[in-house]
């Protein structure tokens, strides 16, 4: 048989060890605690702001878009630009209203303009005032309830469909002659999305 050795304790730890390995467990679960809460807690606090953003967002396009009528001012350049309608300097009288939905996006403008800016915008669609005709509404019943317009009654109404193929906008146009050196432009312009 052999017999065990009886169990010697180590050098005895000073007084302030013990505390001292504490105090450095301590700090190192207050340290894991931090860094979970930063993993976790950062990230959730960005998605409740994020989420908060896009609603308010949603919200402010919802009530831009549910609005009815025309708009005083420019369409943007963005606006302009994807439906084709170049708005000529100079102008007077700009207005506009943009419409959304699963199949169709359209813009409404209308704008006073010289007889050389109704030349420019013209070409600026790749037509001339050879493919307006006398007494052609171009826009149609359904648009001018969206919009107000009125194309009836007496007026000097000349009208032309820029048809183009897909995917560039097809823009539906009227122009009011009354005044040929300031005629009042009207135009349709839509995309299918």
């Amino acid at each position: 048989m052999t017999e065990s050795l009886p169990h010697q304790p180590g050098p005895p730890e000073p007084a302030g060890a013990a505390a001292e390995g504490r105090r450095h467990m301590i700090r190192r679960r207050t340290l894991t605690l931090l860094i979970i809460v930063l993993l976790i807690g950062v990230p959730a606090g960005y998605l409740v702001i994020s989420a908060n953003q896009s609603r308010d967002s949603g919200r402010d396009k919802e009530a831009k878009y549910a609005a009815t009528g025309m708009t005083s001012g420019w369409p943007s350049k963005l606006q302009r630009r994807i439906y084709e309608v170049p708005v000529p300097v100079p102008a007077e009288e700009v207005a506009y209203y943009e419409t959304n939905n699963w199949k169709t996006s359209r813009l409404y403008v209308q704008f006073e303009t010289t007889g050389a800016g109704l030349d420019v915008f013209l070409a600026g669609l790749g037509v001339d005032r050879d493919a307006l005709r006398k007494g052609k509404i171009a826009i149609s019943d359904r648009a001018q309830r969206v919009t107000g317009w009125q194309f009836g009654g007496s007026g000097s109404w000349w009208g032309v469909v820029n048809e183009q193929e897909n995917p560039a906008p097809t823009q539906d146009v009227v122009v009011n002659m009354d005044n040929p050196d300031y005629p009042m432009v009207y135009v349709v312009s839509h995309t299918v999305p």
